[in-house]
Formats: structure tokens, C-alpha cells, sequence
């Protein structure tokens, strides 16, 4: 059975250690291309981190997509059309900012232009996404967040030992409400509970009539289960955890020996 649609995690598996792309995976992309498969990014980071990326690989024509912000948001990338979105309501931003402060953690969220922070104590890590995704970051009281803004996806950040008690610190009713996920060691990140790459690749195959069974998913990180678990072939990066190895259907090279290529050439290109 052919795949046409292929969702690809970013960090960690189509770019590798350096957060560049590779020859072969570049070849590997416009071939897939030439042949009417999609190629969807599929990622945590907002559209502005993601953008240079689908330029490089020329992802910016009419029959483009992107899936961003772990799912909460599939969009055209050309037309900027939107398939599905989910946002958190302002009830819900501020009982997630006050449970950051319960359980000790750093705290930043984002909306579709803007990194906002309530620490002044700012967090290197929040620092370190803005510089990452490449959008401003701007220090915000809570009493400065108003219910206009457009919350898409919350963030605790800190180091890792910091971050692994702070989780441990929030009950189950908590992480029932939400969609929760561990994307890095030090990033743990909270969205609606409608919204996840596996949900975001159903909606987006739905949306261009390709029955799932026909997709390709390929990941690395936490974040990337859900995708892994619902596409037709899962793929496993060789640098992945072991839970992502243990839900793949196949295992790939690392992000550093072209994985992605591999998974390409192998099992989705014609001769």
C-alpha cells in the first residue's frame, strides 16, 4: 500500500544534531515531492519556527500543510488557511499559571505571534525557545493577560530535575483536563485536550482524503506517541525513547546518519 502523506517531528529527527538539515534528507524531501506525496511538518514549535524550514524544502506551494504547536494548530502553509485549531479559554491559562506556582516551576505560553513570560526571574530555557522558534519574547504580569489573547499552548519550563518534581507534584485530575506532554527534558507542555500531532494528522488526512492507514509518521520525542501510534507506519528515529521505539513499526538511523532519508527511500519512494 503506497503512503501519501508523510508527518515529520523536527528537532531531533529531520534536522539533525547541528539543527540543520542534511543533503540527503533535502533529496530525500523534493523526490517525495516530485512523486504527489506530502510532506507535513509535524512539531511543537509555533508557524514563525517552522518557516525558514518549509522554505528550504520549497513546502510553500498550494497543496502544503504544516501541523504546529504539537498539534493545536494544522494550517496551509502558503494560503495560511486553517484546517483545525484549539486554543485554552482564560479560565484554564490562569489555573495553569497558578499551578505552575504550586508545584515550583517556570512558566512561559504562547499565541500565534508572541512568546509571553510571567517571571521576572526569566527562565534561561524560555530564552532559549524564542531564540529557537525565532518570535519575541515579551514579560507580561498575569493581571496583563486579558481574555482576548489567543492561548494556544503553555509551557513548563526549568531544568531538568526541577521540572521532573514539579510534574510529579500535579495530581491526575489535573493532567486528565489537558493534553500533556514531554517534548525535551526540560520542556513540558500543556495544550487543549482535543489537541495532539496524532489528532492533527487524523483531521489533516481527513481533510485531503487519504485514509490513515496510507500515512507515514516519524518522531523521536514523547510528543511525537500520539502520530506514531495512529499513522499507517509508525517510524522510530534511532535516537528516539524507548517508548517511541517500542510503538514504531520501524526503527530508522539517527537524526545524525539521515533517518528521515532513510525512511523515505525505503518505504515511501518508487524506483
Amino acid at each position: 500500500m503506497a503512503i501519501k502523506l508523510v508527518a515529520i517531528d523536527i528537532d531531533g529527527t529531520l534536522l539533525d544534531s547541528n539543527r540543520n538539515l542534511t543533503g540527503g534528507v533535502k533529496e530525500a524531501v523534493r523526490k517525495a515531492n516530485e512523486q504527489g506525496v506530502y510532506i507535513v511538518l509535524c512539531t511543537g514549535r509555533p508557524l514563525p519556527g517552522v518557516e525558514p524550514i518549509l522554505k528550504e524544502l520549497d513546502l510553500y506551494k498550494e497543496n502544503d500543510y504544516v501541523i504546529t504547536y504539537n498539534g493545536s494548530l494544522v494550517q496551509a502553509t502558503k494560503s495560511k488557511e486553517v484546517i483545525s485549531q484549539y486554543t485554552l479559554p482564560y479560565e484554564d491559562f490562569l489555573d495553569i499559571e497558578l499551578m505552575s506556582r504550586k508545584v515550583g516551576s517556570h512558566l512561559h505560553m504562547s499565541d500565534e505571534h508572541s512568546i509571553y513570560t510571567f517571571n521576572r526571574d526569566i527562565g534561561k530555557y524560555t530564552v532559549h525557545e524564542a531564540y529557537l522558534v525565532d518570535m519575541p519574547l515579551r514579560y507580561r504580569t498575569v493581571e496583563e493577560i486579558t481574555p482576548d489573547i489567543n492561548v494556544i499552548k503553555m509551557m513548563m519550563i526549568d531544568e531538568p530535575e526541577i521540572l521532573d518534581v514539579a510534574i510529579s507534584k500535579i495530581p491526575d485530575s489535573f493532567k486528565e483536563k489537558y493534553t500533556t506532554v514531554k517534548s525535551t527534558e526540560f520542556y513540558y507542555e500543556i495544550l487543549n485536550k482535543e489537541a495532539s500531532k496524532g489528532a492533527a494528522l487524523q483531521k489533516l488526512a481527513a481533510h485531503l482524503n487519504i485514509p490513515i492507514e496510507e500515512t507515514m509518521a516519524i518522531g523521536d520525542n514523547e510528543n511525537d506517541l500520539s502520530m506514531i501510534e495512529v499513522a499507517g507506519v509508525g517510524a522510530a528515529m534511532g535516537n528516539a525513547t524507548e517508548s517511541i521505539k517500542d510503538a514504531a513499526d520501524i526503527l530508522l538511523g539517527t537524526n545524525d546518519k539521515d533517518g528521515v532519508a532513510e525512511a523515505l527511500n525505503n518505504y515511501v519512494l518508487n524506483d
